[in-house]
């Protein structure tokens, strides 16, 4: 009987798949929390404004479970890629691919492309993109399940930040933009 290698996505991803235009677009806790049960669990209208008007027109990647957690599907102005391992999955105005590295392959000709999620794609990610757009929110979410590996200041620094907001509901948040430096 033959054996069958299984590759690790993960192990696919190497220095040669960084290069500039990789942006990670996240809101996150004080803790990094950002997900709970398979949904998002911040919903800012500021912040969901400011993906729209930064990722408009670029595409994004995202993995299995944050496709499934948009409620109508592809998101319309970009160009939605999900990566799955499950082989039969489909994601209908997504295309879809089997690993990160096939999904950056395909995005080699973009300027700029955006890591919209989960967890497990940031961890991913995060040691091969050059810029991190963070809304950081002022509050715990006990119930979180999900986390982004928030930026480690020996390796990136804050380039620019807003004024603090306060949601309708009173939620305390910035927007930050973090940039890799460049020898950390």
């Amino acid at each position: 009987m033959r054996e069958i290698a299984l590759i690790n996505p993960q192990s696919e991803l190497s220095a040669e798949h960084r290069r500039s235009g990789i942006h990670i677009i996240v809101a996150a806790g004080r803790d990094g929390a950002i997900g709970h049960a398979g949904g998002m669990i911040w919903h800012l209208s500021e912040d969901l404004r400011r993906f729209r008007r930064l990722t408009m027109g670029h595409p994004i990647i995202m993995g299995r479970k944050t496709w499934m957690s948009l409620p109508k599907g592809a998101l319309p102005g970009r160009r939605n890629i999900v990566v799955s391992r499950a082989p039969l999955f489909t994601a209908p105005g997504a295309e879809v691919f089997a690993s990160l590295a096939d999904a950056l392959r395909a995005t080699v000709t973009d300027p700029l492309v955006f890591i919209i999620g989960g967890g497990e794609i940031y961890r991913q990610m995060m040691p091969l993109a050059d810029t991190i757009h963070l809304t950081r929110i002022d509050a715990d979410c006990p119930d979180a399940d999900t986390f982004f590996p928030l930026p480690d200041e020996r390796e990136w620094e804050l380039a620019e930040a807003s004024e603090t907001h306060a949601s309708a509901d009173g939620i305390e948040y910035r927007f930050e933009t973090w940039a890799r430096r460049a020898n950390p």
